[in-house]
């Protein structure tokens, strides 16, 4: 042993060194995880990115399916699949970054929202409410009572959770939850924007019961999707999500919420939906102020 250091004795000095041999096995442990972070989050990216470049490769141009000697039931049925793919490697994603980071505790949160939405979405597929009448077709799967996709609640709570996250650390515990509600929902609605003219119009996984101005798509969609972004803020608030969401990162959230993001917006471009598009980028720059304007107010810490 080097001079001058004298060896630990005691428990104390056993419990000092059983610590600093662990701090590098907890540094490894830590780096291992961010790893494993970013790569579920770059494979978001990269099937958002594959699904897009096929959309707009073949779907936006048919005669490249002949040159390229692609059957057009196999593109048919990759239609049918990246959509699909997408939604279970994102739920995915999310599932891995939320275990890692607070166990099973989001899973109630999960389950509610999933009744909630789906609850949502029967009311509209049935009654035309709150959304205005519509109907979905088998492009997404299996479906709840032949009306909701499976699919659909999960990705209710894939976008909900990042859109009240973002609103959550802009907006203070105290006095914040009108703030949180109404930020978490309209960054939800904004997601909406892009992904209705590309799913409804660009696409037809589900077809609108009626004509309305938005792209086909009728204004009474957006109260719907705003007030069910309410409600499952609401839900949020109710099961004390605030217990454990500033365990998350702000970053690999906001990450995440661009990648979901990323393949409606896609998809309105390369289909010429260029309103879609910029309505899009408006409601977020809004939500983007509102964010800010909130965090400057009420000095909410952003989490790494």
């Amino acid at each position: 042993m080097p001079r001058g250091f004298a060896e630990p004795s005691g428990l104390g000095g056993t419990a000092l060194l059983h610590e600093a041999e662990s701090r590098p096995s907890v540094r490894t442990d830590r780096a291992r995880g961010m790893v494993l972070e970013a790569t579920a989050l770059a494979v978001v990216y990269f099937i958002s990115a594959a699904a897009l470049a096929g959309f707009a490769t073949f779907a936006m141009h048919p005669d490249l399916l002949q040159r390229a000697h692609v059957p057009p039931e196999s593109f048919g049925q990759m239609m049918v699949f990246a959509p699909r793919a997408q939604i279970v490697i994102a739920l995915g994603a999310l599932a891995l970054f939320l275990t890692r980071r607070v166990g099973s505790r989001w899973l109630g949160a999960f389950a509610v929202v999933y009744l909630v939405s789906l609850g949502a979405e029967l009311a509209g597929t049935t009654a035309g409410v709150p959304f205005g009448p519509y109907r979905y077709t088998d492009g997404l799967g299996w479906k709840w009572l032949e009306h909701v996709p499976v699919l659909i609640p999960a990705s209710w709570f894939m976008m909900a959770l990042p859109s009240y996250a973002i609103a959550f650390w802009r907006f203070s515990k105290r006095g914040g939850v009108v703030g949180r509600v109404v930020l978490g929902s309209f960054i939800l609605l904004s997601w909406d924007l892009a992904l209705d003219p590309a799913m409804s119009l660009a696409t037809k996984y589900w077809i609108w019961g009626t004509d309305g101005s938005y792209y086909g798509m009728p204004l009474l969609n957006l109260f719907g999707w705003f007030v069910t972004g309410v409600a499952l803020m609401v839900v949020f608030e109710a099961m004390r999500v605030d217990r454990w969401i500033g365990a998350l990162s702000a970053p690999w959230l906001i990450a995440y919420y661009g990648a979901n993001l990323l393949l409606p917006v896609g998809m309105a471009i390369a289909a010429g939906l260029g309103g879609a598009v910029a309505a899009t980028a408006v409601a977020l720059g809004a939500a983007w102020l509102i964010a800010r304007a909130g965090r400057s107010a009420r000095g909410v810490e952003v989490p790494a």
